[in-house]
């Protein structure tokens, strides 16, 4: 069945009824890709070798969707290879849904995270088609948006620099009204329930593995998958690690989420878009990235032992 051609606007093509993705993998499971872009809805403009991702990458017009298979690669292509998909989807702005397995989290972690990129482990073929449906209709969407702007719509880019304006001028004020609040004026009341900043205390990391460990327990007396919360699991396991002075890996902190390496490499992406989390590159291997609380996030901790130390809870 012929599958319907993109819209063309100013020379490129946008994938609307079958948005463009880029496959890059083993030449023997290219078949088995290429049929999942079709079964999402999309086409595969081209297939791209492990050893020729560094000459080829970058070279397809527009915004496509990039599908990387890292099954049956070599961990050293990879590992270049990777480095080159990150610069250029970084470049262009291109999303990436990626399908790997377990051994290869710390891997490819150490190279694409972000909100760009939605990682699949050790997933099914129904699994990627749903990934490749959303990604690439949210693709499309993005596309569409670019390309208006690019037509010459100068009066909507106008109005809604004014919006912006208009709202930066409104937080200016609502800032300076905090300040003035601060210094004596009336303040919100619930400003009141706010932790106030609160440095470490000896035990607390003795205290949070017990908080783990206790969470853990309930697992055993009700059976697993009914209390899963893996951005607090997480946000505990990687506050402990540094109250110990350890690192904890992308592979081990999906670990301690206590949930399916793809929910938990979802919320890793989610955390470190919402300024949580930070990934540390590994200074001896490059294969391997290390995953970190942010400043905000470990004030935010300690304020929170705080706050229930004084209730008297733990």
């Amino acid at each position: 069945m012929e599958r319907p051609q993109g819209t063309r606007v100013n020379g490129q093509e946008l994938y609307g009824g079958g948005f463009g993705v880029v496959v890059i993998s083993a030449p023997a499971l290219s078949a088995a890709a290429s049929d999942a872009v079709q079964q999402a809805g999309g086409r595969v403009l081209r297939t791209i070798a492990w050893a020729a991702v560094a000459d080829e990458i970058g070279q397809q017009a527009g915004r496509p969707l990039l599908l990387v298979d890292t099954h049956g690669a070599e961990a050293d292509a990879m590992e270049i290879a990777l480095a080159r998909i990150d610069a250029v989807a970084t470049a262009l702005d291109l999303p990436i849904v990626v399908s790997l397995a377990t051994a290869e989290i710390d891997l490819v972690a150490a190279m694409l995270l972000g909100p760009r990129v939605a990682m699949l482990c050790d997933a099914s073929q129904t699994e990627l088609v749903a990934a490749l449906a959303v990604a690439g209709a949210s693709n499309s969407a993005a596309s569409l948006l670019h390309a208006h702007f690019r037509e010459g719509e100068s009066e909507r880019l106008r109005r809604l620099n004014a919006e912006v304006a208009r709202i930066a001028e409104a937080l200016a004020r609502l800032s300076v009204q905090e300040e003035e609040s601060r210094r004596g004026g009336v303040g919100d009341r619930h400003q009141s329930f706010h932790a106030t900043p609160a440095r470490a205390q000896p035990g607390d990391a003795e205290m949070v593995r017990r908080m783990i460990r206790a969470r853990r327990l309930r697992d055993g007396f009700f059976g697993s998958g009914l209390f899963e919360e893996p951005a607090w699991d997480m946000l505990l396991d990687l506050y402990a690690a540094s109250l110990e002075g350890t690192r904890v890996s992308v592979s081990s902190l999906c670990i301690a989420a206590a949930v399916a390496p793809t929910t938990a490499l979802r919320w890793i992406g989610k955390m470190t878009e919402a300024g949580l989390f930070a990934r540390q590159p590994d200074p001896v291997d490059r294969r391997r990235a290390f995953m970190m609380l942010t400043p905000y996030a470990l004030d935010g901790m300690r304020g929170y032992l705080d706050a229930i130390r004084r209730l008297g809870t733990m």
